[in-house]
């Protein structure tokens, strides 16, 4: 889920003409996981089966992550700040509501496929949970997985000085989610150990990227580890892979529009990522039945398209304040739900003006406090890393 996170919008006010369609998209990107969520328990009447809304926003998210973060990388050309950047940009929040939700747990018991072990917390302390096979805390958390499997990914390509072919690598990681579909019925490694070996590596590495000690060899590490894991020990190996290649579909899309490469790989990974589950062994859930699934990324597609065509006119205030508390949206939203649940119970056979009315309720509390975990947590977290990354 998660997720992206721009570095743009700061402060909440207009964005800058060229960051406002990205940062609209993020706002529809976290509307559409709030309203797939929300609709499933009290609006079941108006949640769309043609296609999955979830999806739908994450895949939007994707694309934006993809189109923005390496470019960012590239253009303040500093490894070290881009971690420090990234860490003060995830982990407050983050950290936040894992600890709101075990200090309710009392109540509210933890996901039931959080594993009852330390290896749960080494999964999540590198927020590699999903591609270590262990549950989040927080369901919409699994998406932060894949966005640090990129960033360690993207990382590891500008430390070697690897700039272009984006394009081939969204192919690539098309044609492994088609191949690891077809070939694999499971997860070829399980274990609480590799939450443990992910969790040594990820530490020593960024201490060594953030120190200047063998800052190279350490991104490449980090990288062929971010590879194995995604490909090897993912819940899902044929989603994760499809996952990355819709990432980097998004930095291809920014390197045509630069004029820096072709637009063919866009199509053809597109056309993978849509094809990886149809003849996939492991692909049982309904969204992604190949109609649906299909529609889900067609439908994304043309948000982002039409985000870009949109880039240089005034976006709508709300869609641009939305984006940025789409972070604090995305992660606050369910543990908020979950506790409106849990007093008023079940809604999807009650009155559809009593639906509507709790609907209403809760967005009117997801919202504001979305905004003030922004405002409190994110932004003075986000001054201190870069304050941090600028000292030396």
């Amino acid at each position: 889920m998660t997720t992206s996170h721009l570095e743009a919008s700061q402060v909440v006010q207009p964005a800058l003409p060229r960051l406002a369609w990205l940062d609209a998209l993020r706002g529809i990107g976290a509307l559409a996981v709030v309203g797939e969520h929300l609709m499933t328990w009290a609006l079941p009447w108006l949640r769309p089966t043609s296609f999955n809304l979830g999806m739908y926003g994450v895949l939007v998210f994707f694309l934006v992550s993809g189109y923005v973060i390496p470019i960012s990388l590239e253009r303040h050309g500093d490894v070290r700040a881009f971690w420090i950047g990234r860490l003060f940009r995830l982990y407050p929040l983050y950290l936040a509501v894992v600890g709101l939700v075990l200090a309710l747990s009392w109540w509210i018991p933890v996901r039931v496929e959080v594993p009852r072990d330390p290896a749960s917390v080494a999964a999540h302390a590198t927020m590699l949970m999903d591609v270590v096979g262990s549950g989040a805390v927080v369901n919409t958390m699994w998406t932060l997985s894949y966005e640090m499997v990129f960033y360690l990914l993207v990382a590891a390509l500008f430390a070697t000085g690897t700039r272009g072919g984006r394009g081939l690598l969204a192919v690539a990681f098309g044609l492994a989610a088609v191949i690891t579909g077809l070939a694999l019925s499971g997860t070829p490694l399980t274990g609480g150990w590799l939450a443990w070996v992910s969790f040594a590596g990820f530490a020593a590495g960024l201490v060594c990227v953030i120190s200047g000690r063998m800052r190279t060899a350490a991104c490449c590490a980090l990288g062929v580890m971010a590879l194995a894991l995604l490909l090897l020990s993912s819940r899902v190996p044929w989603f994760g892979a499809a996952m990355l290649a819709v990432m980097f579909i998004g930095t291809a899309i920014h390197r045509w529009e630069r004029g820096q490469g072709a637009l063919w790989p866009v199509a053809l990974a597109a056309t993978l990522v849509t094809l990886s589950p149809f003849w996939a062994i492991n692909a049982g859930w309904w969204w992604v039945r190949p109609q649906v699934w299909a529609l889900t990324i067609v439908l994304a597609a043309l948000t982002f398209a039409g985000g870009m065509a949109w880039r240089r006119r005034r976006v709508p205030y709300v869609l641009t304040w939305l984006g940025v508390i789409s972070y604090s949206l995305y992660l606050m939203h369910l543990p908020i739900l979950t506790l409106v649940i849990e007093v008023v119970g079940e809604m999807r056979w009650s009155p559809w003006p009593m639906q509507i009315g709790i609907g209403l309720f809760v967005m009117s509390v997801v919202l504001p406090g979305s905004w003030l975990t922004y405002r409190f947590l994110e932004q003075p977290m986000q001054r201190l890393g870069r304050r941090l990354a600028r000292a030396r």
